[in-house]
């Protein structure tokens, strides 16, 4: 009986510190280099950094331009999308997150966006959950669509537009999605 105490002990303690090290050890972890769009069988690539750079009243590199022509919208507006910056304490959105309508959301959210190869549902979850942690986090209770990806736990991030176009059928527009998911479940939480 002793022994089997011993040996469970030393497999926790073990664990215990590997995770640590996954978890703490944030000079090694990594942050997305590039977004994949995806479009049926066609795909661009964007660099974060010339997407952080656009973002800050930069210019927009060629392969960026085009793409961001594609959206028919305004530089300004865009900009203002990308620079969007939603203040939120760690601790309340670690609750959202982990929350059934949290969970939810991800879901849905991971057939959107996800890492690459990522063959299941609860990875591109997870992937999400870290990078708005770690977006909050870099942003210091801030978050916007730039600290998002600069927190993804790869490097390359894969947003499929065929997924985004089916939730964009759905609602009618962005505003309103990210209005009910930053404002409703927060009220509740916060009066928790």
């Amino acid at each position: 009986m002793q022994i089997s105490k011993m040996k469970f002990l030393i497999i926790k303690t073990f664990f215990v510190l590997l995770s640590s090290q996954l978890l703490f050890n944030t000079s090694q972890a990594n942050a997305a280099e590039e977004i994949k769009i995806v479009y049926g069988i066609f795909s661009r690539t964007i660099k974060v950094n010339s997407l952080k750079t656009f973002a800050k009243e930069g210019p927009a590199t060629r392969k960026l331009r085009r793409i961001l022509k594609a959206t028919g919208s305004s530089d300004k507006k865009i900009r203002s999308v990308l620079n969007k910056e939603f203040e939120i304490p760690i601790t309340i959105a670690s609750k959202l997150l982990y929350s059934e309508i949290g969970n939810i959301f991800l879901t849905r959210l991971s057939s959107i966006i996800h890492p690459p190869r990522a063959d299941d549902k609860r990875t591109g979850m997870l992937a999400l959950r870290a990078s708005v942690i770690q977006g909050i986090n870099i942003g210091n209770g801030e978050i916007n669509l730039i600290k998002f990806f600069e927190g993804y736990p790869t490097k390359s991030v894969i947003l499929d537009v065929n997924a985004l176009s089916k939730v964009m059928n759905k609602v009618e527009s962005i505003s309103e999605l990210l209005e009910f998911f930053t404002n409703s479940p927060l009220e509740k939480i916060k009066s928790d």
